[in-house]
């Protein structure tokens, strides 16, 4: 049996994990908002039409920010049409999506949800039809104390508090020819840095987020970032990165390697930010917003047949995948590499949360249940707080999809001073049990407290009929003993360790 050897040891430290890395985004499309968060007359729904069974699954969730409202939906949106009584509000049709959108739910609406959730939300603002004024406006609206136009609609309309939205996003894949009003990167990046700057000066409090690649393929993927990085570097936070991985053709173990490619996307977008930072002899990082990643297990071709078909209905069901125990440990390796590079991602939002490439499915008028990749997900958010320990490994790898060499076990450990514990995160890759042992130096000798594992017999097994099929459970595979942890993990699993370690 193969074996891989892990040292974890406490000089060994990378960064501290900001609890925003475990986020998610909800936009207007398909039954994301419409019947996904928000169904008015279902059995669970409250009087504001927010389904509670769908908040308490994103509370279990640990989803603790949520970008909003798109997405390829936000660069042909008015915010102003999702304001006021909604009984006055335009139907209007949203040409990113081919659907109608009704309005019903707008900022306030969001805002409100959000609060129910607890998480923090993340807003865009439109730079493809739209530009400065329109943001300046949107942010007044949300940010500001009333005594002035926007800030006294909001007043107007229920709110008298500003919402004090923090994170604000100039644009979404403002690359990508599908995007309405795309733009090249020098279009792009004059635009967002007049738009940031000029939001920074209506509420200094604020951060931004430019416009990176939506995906590592893209032909301008690595030029476009030097380019709007060097117009917006002195406003700008943070850089996007959107990522999604398909391809179950490649084969299982090709499949699993790409958040491999992941990596070498972050490192390389990194890169360029430091060099940028270099050549205007800045002292200020840019960070890694990846405020779009997950796994995308249709062709595209399928979602556009669909609206193609049956174009301008409100909230069709288009794209609802369902994802298999496979997908959750592409799923699972892909979030530690977001954790891994903490150092440079402050900000990662799942996409989306409900129903689209989702971890969490609705039915109409029906039940709330959860797809094979809530789980590893749910886990890290839950116990992967604290510091990212920098460890090393030895053990068996293998080729595929262009990477040369690929771990058969992908693993992460986080520790958490507050309580005293290391917890380990793995992936295994291959399709028969590996021997792991994990040496600690530096910590106090523990024990271990849970151990739990997410498998199936079946790598094509899902929770579409049986929403109970493929599940966590707890398994006593390892044990803990003088410093080191040795166990087998299971075929083709996710796995968490939690060990008590004296800090």
């Amino acid at each position: 049996m193969k074996k891989t050897k892990i040292l974890v040891h406490k000089m060994f430290c990378k960064a501290g994990v900001d609890s925003r890395i475990y986020g998610s985004f909800v936009e207007h499309m398909g039954r994301v908002v419409y019947s996904g968060i928000y169904e008015p007359g279902h059995a669970k729904a409250d009087k504001d039409g927010f389904r509670m069974d769908v908040i308490q699954k994103v509370r279990d969730m640990g989803v603790t920010a949520v970008r909003y409202p798109g997405g390829n939906f936000v660069s042909n949106y008015n915010w102003m049409d999702g304001i006021g009584p909604v009984k006055d509000r335009p139907r209007k049709r949203d040409l990113a999506w081919k659907s109608i959108e009704t309005n019903e739910v707008g900022t306030d609406e969001f805002m409100r949800w959000a609060a129910k959730a607890r998480v923090e939300p993340v807003f865009a603002v439109n730079l493809g039809t739209k530009g400065i004024e329109e943001a300046l406006s949107l942010l007044e609206y949300c940010n500001l104390p009333a005594g002035t136009y926007y800030s006294d609609l909001r007043c107007q309309y229920g709110r008298k508090e500003p919402y004090g939205i923090k994170t604000w996003c100039l644009g979404n894949e403002m690359d990508g020819i599908w995007q309405i009003g795309h733009k090249t990167a020098e279009e792009y990046g004059r635009l967002a840095y007049e738009t940031g700057k000029a939001m920074k000066l209506l509420d200094p409090s604020i951060e931004l987020v430019v416009c990176g690649s939506s995906m590592s393929t893209n032909a301008t993927f690595g030029e476009w970032e030097r380019v709007v990085l060097s117009h917006t570097y002195e406003c700008a936070d943070y850089i996007s990165l959107h990522q999604y991985y398909g391809g179950q053709e490649k084969g299982t173990a090709g499949f699993l390697a790409q958040s491999l490619d992941m990596e070498r996307y972050i490192r390389t977008v990194a890169g360029i930010c430091d060099m940028v930072k270099a050549q205007k002899h800045s002292s200020k990082q840019i960070n890694i917003c990846f405020d779009e990643w997950g796994v995308w297990s249709i062709p595209d071709k399928v979602v556009q047949e669909d609206t193609e078909k049956h174009p301008w209905q409100i909230a069709p069901p288009i794209s609802e995948q369902i994802y298999t125990m496979e997908d959750a440990l592409l799923f699972a390796s892909m979030l530690f590499s977001l954790v891994r590079n903490s150092g440079r991602v402050k900000i990662a939002c799942q996409s989306l949360l409900t129903n689209i490439s989702a971890c969490i499915m609705t039915k109409r008028g029906g039940d709330v249940w959860v797809q094979p990749n809530f789980y590893p997900f749910a886990y890290l958010s839950a116990w992967g707080r604290g510091v990212v320990m920098d460890t090393r490994m030895d053990g068996p790898s293998y080729e595929a999809s262009g990477f040369s060499e690929v771990p058969y076990v992908d693993h992460l450990v986080v520790c958490n001073p507050e309580k005293s514990e290391l917890a380990m995160f793995f992936v295994n890759r291959a399709e028969e049990k590996m021997q792991v042992e994990i040496d600690i130096e530096g910590f106090e000798a523990g024990e271990m407290i849970e151990s739990v594992v997410l498998c199936h017999k079946d790598k094509k097994a899902t929770n579409q009929e049986n929403h109970e099929c493929v599940r966590p459970e707890h398994m006593q595979n390892f044990i803990c003993r003088d410093g080191r942890i040795q166990g087998e993990l299971e075929p083709l699993s996710f796995q968490m360790l939690r060990v008590s370690v004296g800090m």
